[in-house]
């Protein structure tokens, strides 16, 4: 799953609640980009901070739903990316560490 937080602060907020309702079993916080994007019918520019957040396909609504109430941009976009493969052991922890749905 991935979306983006305002700054680093927001985007380890919204980890650190994904994690403690374990709606994922890791969030990756990724260095500030620069984003450029249709807006209100304009072409906007900003910085935000890129989260990948790795749950089940189960819980997506649910995770999106939260990063929603959580998230201080009125539209924060998610999107979910499958898993086609992975290594079993780092799968099967994930599985452990993530609520069931």
């Amino acid at each position: 799953m991935l979306t983006a937080g305002a700054d680093r602060a927001a985007g380890r907020s919204l980890a650190g609640a994904l994690l403690a309702r374990r709606l994922a079993a890791c969030v990756c916080v990724g260095a500030p980009v620069e984003s450029l994007y249709h807006w209100r019918g304009e072409i906007e520019t900003g910085q935000e901070v890129p989260l990948t957040i790795k749950t089940r396909a189960s819980l997506y609504a649910e995770a999106a739903t939260a990063i929603c109430a959580l998230h201080a941009c009125g539209l924060p976009g998610t999107v979910a990316v499958p898993i086609a493969r992975g290594d079993a052991p780092y799968l099967a922890w994930l599985e452990a560490v993530t609520r069931d749905a």
